[in-house]
C-alpha cells in the first residue's frame, strides 16, 4: 500500500518550537511536544512530516535530480552562456551568490531540523526510556528519522564537504551558529548512528520501499562508508586562490571493509533482487506501483499532484498548447538529458541503451486546417532525452491530465540493489588486490547480465582478468546503470577520474563542432574504445505506432529485422514494441542509430512493408559555424568552469581560476582539480558572522 498521499498531514504533528532563525525551520503546531509524544498514533503522524521535508522541490523533488545533477560522459546540462554565472552548477561554475544553493541548504538543515526534534522527542519519550519494554514500532521510526538524517547529511556532504553538523535539536543548544565540522567527522558519526540503528528496525520483508528499512540503513552505511574512503576535494586554507587538491584518507580500507561488510548482509538478507527487467523498475514508478522485494530499496515517496517533478523531468519533451495537449498525460518538460554521445559508450545489446536514450520528443499544435494535432520529432541537438522515467509511461487510467505538468508523484529511487551489489563488487576488488572473491564477480554478473539476453559472459571474463580490468568493468556497469539517478559524477569524484572523464567529455562535443579534423578524435576513439566519426551523420528514421498493420506475421517479420533494419545491434528475440512503454503515442525507428551513416536498402525497405517516401533523415553533429568553422557556443560552453574553448578556437582548461592553453592531451595525473564543491551561500556566511569561510577560490 502506497503511503504517499498522507505524508504530508504528518506537518503540523511535529512541532519545531525554535529560535534558529538563521535556518528558517520553525513551524508551530497546535499540538504540544508532550502531547505528540506520548501517543503512537501522533508520533507516526510526527514522523510523517519529517518524511515532507524531504519531498520539497529545492531537495529531492527537483533539485536533486536535476539542478545538482552534474555534467559528466552520461548527464549533461547544455549551456551555450560565454561567462561566469552565478547558478550554472552543472557545468562545474558558481558562486556564493546562487539562488539556488540558498534555497538547497536551507531545505537541507530544515530536514536536518525536523529529524533532530522527532529522535529527540521520541528517545525522551516513554516508549524508548523504559529499557526492559522498549516499543519496537517507535524504534522503528526512530531509526526512520536516523536514515533521513544519514541521507542528507550524506548528500550535504558530497556536495559541500565540510559542513555544519549537530545531532542537537535548535531548542537543546546554545549555539547560534553550528560549527563546521570535517567530512571525516560527520560521516563517522552517520556510520556509527546508523549502525547502532539498524539492529533495531525491521527487515524490507515487513516495511514497504516507501519508508526506511533495515535494509536501507545498511545499504546507506555501505554508501557513505565508500564515499568516506574515496576522494574528495579538500580545499587549500593558506592560498585563496586554490581550488583545492584530491585527497583520500589514509585509513580508506579500514572504510572499504565497512562497506563490504554493510553490503554483504544487504545482500545475504535476500529480501531484494533483480528479477524485474531494467525497464520495468522504472515504469512501474511511473504507474504508481511499489515494487517491496526487487532493485529499489528506497525510494523517495512523492505525493501523486503535490509534490515531485519525476517523470516530468526526465523523458520526452512534451509541448502544450494553451495549457493542454491532446493526450492523457499534460506537458513534460524533457530537461533531463544524457550527454549526446553517451549511447556510443554502451556495449552492443545491451537493452539500456535502447530504453534509456530517448531521440525523439513531442509538440501539440494547430496545423493549416485549424486542428489540433500532436507531432514527433526527432531529438537532433546537444543531448538526448532520459526515458528511465516520463509522465507517458503512465498508464492513461492513472494519469494527471491533458493540463497537468509537475508534481507528478512518481518515486524517485534514492537506493537501488544494484548500487549494493556493484559497492560490493568494488570494495571487494580493492580490498583483495583483484577479483578473488566469487561473490564480487556474481555482484557485477549479475547486474550486467540483466541488461543483456544472452547475459554477455564475455564481458565478464575480460573483467576478472586482474584488479585494474576489474575496477574499470564495475565503474563501467554504474555508468550505464544509473543514468538520471545522480551517481555519475560523484563515482568519477569518489575514484578521482573526474577531470580525465570531463576532458573527454568537452573533447567529443568539440570534436563533433569542428567544420574540419580536431586532432583529438584518435584519441577520443581510443579512450572510448571505438571508432565513431565525430562528424555530421545523416540518420533515417520511420514514423511508427504500435497498431500499424493488422497482419500479426508482419508485425512478427518487424520485430524480428528490427536489429538488421533499425540498426539496433540486439538480440532479434528482443521485442522492441515493449522497450517504448507508450504504445498510445507514436515512435520512432532508427535506421543505424549506433554503428554508421547508410540509407535503408530498397530490399529492406520492402521486407518490412514501408513505402520508400516513409523514410526520413536528420543531420546529426552539424555543430559549427559556416562562417567561423568553429563550435557553437553549447559545444564550447557546457563543462564552462573545468574546460571551454574561445571564439579564436583556442581550448583553455581551468587550474585554480586561470586559463591554461589547451593543445594537447595531458598525463592525467598532470590535469588540474574539477571545483564540483559548491560554496556556502553568502547569506548563510554573513549571518554566521565569521564562523563560516568560503575556500575552493570562492572567495579570491
Amino acid at each position: 500500500m502506497k503511503i504517499k498521499n498522507i505524508l504530508l498531514t504528518g506537518v503540523a504533528a511535529l512541532a519545531l518550537a525554535s529560535c534558529n532563525d538563521y535556518l528558517d525551520v520553525e513551524a508551530p503546531s497546535a499540538y504540544s511536544e508532550d502531547f505528540v509524544f506520548s501517543q503512537k498514533t501522533e508520533i507516526e503522524r510526527a514522523l510523517n512530516g519529517v518524511y515532507a521535508q524531504a519531498l520539497v522541490g529545492d531537495l529531492y523533488g527537483n533539485a536533486y535530480q536535476q539542478t545538482f545533477n552534474y555534467n559528466s560522459d552520461v548527464d549533461i546540462q547544455i549551456s551555450s552562456e560565454g561567462s561566469h554565472k552565478h547558478n550554472t552548477y552543472a557545468r562545474y561554475d558558481c558562486d556564493e551568490e546562487g539562488s539556488e544553493i540558498l534555497k538547497f541548504w536551507t531545505a537541507a538543515y530544515s530536514l536536518v531540523e525536523y529529524c533532530n526534534k522527532f529522535i529527540a522527542s521520541a528517545e525522551n519519550s516513554k516508549f524508548y526510556l523504559n529499557a526492559e519494554s522498549q516499543d519496537g514500532q517507535v524504534m522503528q521510526w526512530i531509526g526512520e528519522a536516523k536514515c533521513l538524517r544519514a541521507m542528507i547529511y550524506h548528500d550535504l556532504v558530497v556536495m559541500f564537504g565540510d559542513v555544519p553538523f549537530t545531532f542537537t535539536p535548535a531548542s537543546k543548544r546554545d549555539n547560534y551558529v553550528i560549527p563546521v565540522t570535517d567530512r571525516q567527522t560527520i560521516q563517522d558519526a552517520l556510520i556509527a548512528d546508523l549502525k547502532a540503528a539498524s539492529r533495531y528496525m525491521s527487515p524490507a520483508s515487513s516495511v514497504t520501499v516507501e519508508r526506511c528499512s533495515k535494509e536501507f540503513a545498511q545499504a546507506m552505511i555501505a554508501r557513505i562508508a565508500l564515499t568516506a574512503g574515496g576522494y574528495s576535494l579538500r580545499p587549500n586554507k593558506n592560498d585563496s586562490r586554490s581550488y583545492g587538491t584530491m585527497q583520500r584518507p589514509d585509513n580508506y580500507k579500514d572504510y572499504y571493509k565497512t562497506a563490504r561488510d554493510y553490503a554483504d548482509s544487504v545482500i545475504s538478507a535476500r529480501s531484494h533482487d533483480l528479477k524485474a527487467e531494467y525497464q520495468n523498475v522504472f515504469v512501474n514508478e511511473c504507474n504508481y506501483q511499489v515494487v517491496n522485494n526487487d532493485d529499489p530499496i528506497f525510494e523517495i515517496p512523492f505525493a501523486k499532484e503535490s509534490t515531485g517533478n519525476t517523470g516530468y523531468i526526465q523523458g520526452p519533451t512534451y509541448s502544450s498548447y494553451e495549457n493542454k495537449t491532446t493526450g492523457a498525460w499534460g506537458a513534460t518538460s524533457g530537461n533531463g538529458r544524457l550527454h549526446a554521445f553517451y549511447r556510443f559508450l554502451f556495449r552492443d545489446n545491451d537493452k539500456r541503451r535502447e530504453f534509456v536514450n530517448g531521440l525523439w520528443y513531442y509538440t501539440y499544435r494547430i496545423d493549416a486546417t485549424n486542428t489540433q494535432v500532436d507531432s514527433i520529432i526527432i531529438r537532433n541537438d546537444y543531448s538526448v532525452h532520459n526515458n528511465k522515467w516520463s509522465k507517458l509511461w503512465t498508464s492513461e487510467g492513472n494519469a494527471l491530465g491533458n493540463a497537468s505538468t509537475g508534481s507528478t508523484g512518481i518515486n524517485f529511487p534514492y537506493m537501488r540493489y544494484a548500487d549494493v551489489l556493484l559497492m560490493y563488487a568494488e570494495v571487494a576488488n580493492e580490498l583483495d588486490g583483484g577479483p578473488s572473491d566469487t561473490k564480487a564477480v556474481d555482484c557485477l554478473t549479475k547486474v550486467h547480465a540483466r541488461a543483456f539476453t544472452d547475459g554477455d559472459a564475455a564481458f565478464i571474463t575480460a573483467a576478472t582478468a586482474d584488479k585494474e580490468a576489474f575496477q574499470k568493468a564495475v565503474m563501467d556497469e554504474r555508468k550505464w546503470e544509473f543514468a538520471g539517478e545522480n551517481m555519475r559524477w560523484r563515482d568519477l569524484v569518489r575514484t578521482n577520474t573526474i577531470s580525465e572523464e570531463l576532458m573527454y567529455s568537452f573533447l567529443r562535443y568539440h570534436a563533433a563542432g569542428m567544420a574540419g579534423d580536431s586532432g583529438f578524435e584518435g584519441e577520443i576513439n581510443l579512450h572510448d574504445g571505438n571508432t565513431f566519426n565525430y562528424k555530421p551523420l545523416t540518420m533515417y528514421y520511420h514514423k511508427y505506432y504500435a497498431t500499424e498493420g493488422t497482419d500479426q506475421q508482419k508485425l512478427v517479420a518487424h520485430r524480428m529485422i528490427k536489429n538488421q533494419l533499425y540498426g539496433y545491434i540486439v538480440n532479434a528475440a528482443y521485442n522492441f514494441d515493449l522497450m517504448y512503454p507508450n504504445q498510445s503515442l507514436p515512435s520512432l525507428r532508427l535506421y543505424n542509430a549506433y554503428k554508421g551513416i547508410s540509407q535503408p536498402t530498397t530490399s529492406q525497405i520492402k521486407t518490412f512493408g514501408f513505402a520508400a517516401e516513409g523514410w526520413s533523415s536528420a543531420k546529426f553533429y552539424n555543430w559549427f559555424n559556416d562562417a567561423t568553422a568553429q563550435p557553437n557556443n553549447q559545444c564550447k560552453y557546457s563543462f564552462f568552469g573545468f574546460i571551454r574553448t574561445d571564439d579564436n578556437g583556442n581550448i583553455w582548461i581551468i587550474r585554480d581560476g586561470a586559463q591554461e592553453q589547451f593543445n594537447a592531451i595531458p598525463a592525467t595525473e598532470t590535469l588540474p582539480v574539477v571545483r564540483y564543491i559548491l560554496p556556502y551561500p553568502n547569506q548563510v556566511v554573513q549571518r554566521s558572522e565569521g564562523a563560516y569561510k568560503n575556500y575552493y577560490g570562492y572567495e579570491y
